[in-house]
């Protein structure tokens, strides 16, 4: 199968080196019409997916993070160009999920297996006001975590892992107010789900990576289902800690104390008392009162070496 490609690279990422992007040009070129595309600021990946759709690509790859990834998705959104991923990032969440291997080289030899069994899929996307994502939204104590490690961005392509470790202590211990849950999951009747201090909004598991190990939130959940929603009703270390050890686990989540979890969620609000940080895939978007979110069935379709 040949196609045309746009190669859309963050040169920025964590990962991404100047000799990487070469190597992975040279390989799509092999059997493939390739166009190499830059990003230059935020937000431009939407911009350049969104280019290659209307000039009527078969693919957009994107070697870069997962913020990079996530805005190539919303560029191609409702479209019929396909989405790839390559690991360029410190965590790069989508690219695990996939089950690419974590050289960008290896996992590029993966996806030309991929393109050859013609595996594209239709998954289904999650949004919250209007901004799509892959695999997660979090709204509270975990973007203001996020919020951390992205305003200390120099430290982030080399520290990694160690600083979202230190992010989360530093929030925990000076910036969150641990007593009175700012967080109502509202669903779309207008009822109270649940109260808490922090909500993760999943389109797919597992919601992150420490390490090699996955923290597995709703394990099963694919991207094809609706969404998920996890809501911590409480942020002391007795609460987190015994949370933190089941993820890690792979445990069933929903037999948690202060933790209420439901599935099969196609749309719900949270209303954010005072206003709450929010993040999609591991971007910070700022704070807000009032959030809506909404599942798309087959919004986008993805090149998935294989289906989850």
């Amino acid at each position: 199968m040949f196609l045309r490609i746009c190669l859309i690279v963050n040169s920025v990422a964590s990962s991404v080196t100047a000799r990487r992007r070469v190597i992975i040009h040279k390989i799509l070129s092999a059997d493939h019409d390739v166009n190499l595309a830059e990003t230059s600021r935020p937000g431009h990946a939407t911009r350049l997916a969104q280019s290659a759709a209307n000039d009527n690509y078969d693919l957009v790859v994107v070697l870069g993070g997962d913020g990079t990834v996530n805005e190539a998705a919303n560029g191609l959104a409702g479209t019929d160009t396909a989405l790839a991923t390559l690991p360029g990032g410190s965590t790069n969440v989508l690219a695990r999920i996939l089950g690419l291997p974590d050289d960008p080289a290896d996992a590029c030899l993966v996806l030309l297996d991929a393109i050859d069994r013609g595996s594209i899929h239709r998954i289904g996307l999650g949004a919250v006001e209007g901004r799509y994502f892959l695999f997660h939204c979090g709204v509270g104590f975990d973007a203001a975590v996020v919020e951390q490690v992205e305003a200390r961005g120099p430290w982030k392509r080399w520290a990694g892992h160690p600083l979202f470790v230190w992010a989360a202590l530093d929030t925990w211990v000076r910036g969150v107010d641990r007593r009175n849950p700012p967080l109502r999951v509202m669903g779309p009747a207008g009822d109270e789900l649940a109260k808490g201090f922090m909500t993760v909004v999943m389109n797919t598991n597992p919601y992150t990576y420490l390490g090699s190990r996955p923290i597995d939130l709703v394990p099963g959940l694919a991207l094809t289902d609706p969404l998920a929603v996890v809501t911590l009703e409480g942020l002391r270390s007795t609460s987190l800690g015994p949370v933190l050890a089941g993820a890690l686990r792979g445990k069933d989540l929903s037999k948690q104390r202060n933790v209420d979890l439901r599935t099969d969620i196609r749309s719900l609000v949270i209303e954010c008392d005072p206003g709450a940080p929010y993040q999609v895939d591991g971007d910070y978007l700022g704070a807000s009162r009032r959030l809506r979110f909404t599942w798309t069935p087959e919004r986008l379709s993805l090149l998935m070496p294989e289906v989850r």
